[in-house]
């Protein structure tokens, strides 16, 4: 009873929390030296490991130097997308900018950075 009791419980918690994406690359991308005024681009590729098919919710950036844009279309189980990041150097100086990463089925959103310096 103590065992179904504990199961019950915590049984949504675990199947909350697993990951539905591998990344495919490192999460976090240096973009070394940025010109002035001059924007740069990179990819962050992953792969639906999940047994459904998923959705990029949403993809949220710190600021409106970094813009992503990544594919609407439903991924079904075993496919690679990526999330594309386009950064603005607006302003001279070290930069490290976040980027949160929101899918269908995860509560919480997985974490990317871009960082460099624009001079």
């Amino acid at each position: 009873m103590k065992i179904y009791l504990f199961s019950l419980l915590f049984l949504p918690f675990t199947l909350i929390g697993q990951q539905s994406v591998e990344w495919l690359n490192d999460l976090e991308f240096d973009f070394g030296l940025v010109e002035y005024a001059e924007s740069e681009e990179t990819k962050f590729s992953f792969k639906n490991i999940s047994s459904d098919t998923i959705l990029i919710d949403n993809v949220r950036t710190t600021c409106g130097c970094t813009a992503p844009d990544w594919d609407l279309e439903p991924i079904p189980p075993g496919e690679t997308r990526d999330i594309r990041i386009v950064f603005d150097g607006n302003k001279v100086g070290y930069f490290r900018k976040k980027i949160k990463v929101f899918f269908s089925n995860q509560r919480k959103g997985d974490t990317l950075y871009v960082e460099g310096e624009v001079e």
